[in-house]
C-alpha cells in the first residue's frame, strides 16, 4: 500500500520561505511522477508542481521563478521549496504520486501566508 506523508508546512509572513517534504512508503522510483497540488478554501485542487521520474518539471505559471520541486531517490522524498510567499499561496498542500494510471495523495499540510 502507498503510503505518502506530508510534512514542512506552517505560518509564514509574506515574502517568507517554506519547504515541504513527501515522505513516500516505498521507492520513488516506481512511480512515473511525483508531484504537489494545493486547495484553497472554495477552491478546487490545483496543481502546484510536478517532477517525473526522469527529473523533468513543471510549474504552475503562479509560483514559477519561487517555488522548486526536487527529488531524494535516497530518501524516498520529494520537495517543494517555496520562496517569496504571497497570501495567496494559502492552501492545504497536497503530495500526489502517479504510478500507471493510478493516483496516490497524501493527507494534506497547511500552509498559510500572513500579509
Amino acid at each position: 500500500q502507498v503510503r505518502l506523508v506530508e510534512s514542512g508546512g506552517g505560518l509564514v509572513q509574506a515574502g517568507g520561505s517554506l519547504r515541504l517534504a513527501c515522505a513516500a512508503s516505498g521507492s520513488i522510483f516506481s512511480f512515473n511522477a511525483m508531484g504537489w497540488y494545493r486547495q484553497a478554501p472554495g477552491k478546487q485542487r490545483e496543481l502546484v508542481a510536478t517532477i517525473t521520474n526522469g527529473g523533468g518539471t513543471n510549474y504552475a505559471d503562479s509560483v514559477k521563478g519561487r517555488f522548486a520541486i526536487s527529488r531524494d531517490n535516497a530518501k524516498n522524498t520529494v520537495y517543494l521549496q517555496m520562496n517569496s510567499l504571497k497570501p495567496e499561496d494559502t492552501a492545504v498542500y497536497y503530495c500526489n504520486a502517479l504510478r500507471y494510471g493510478n493516483n496516490y495523495w497524501g493527507q494534506g499540510t497547511q500552509v498559510t501566508v500572513s500579509s
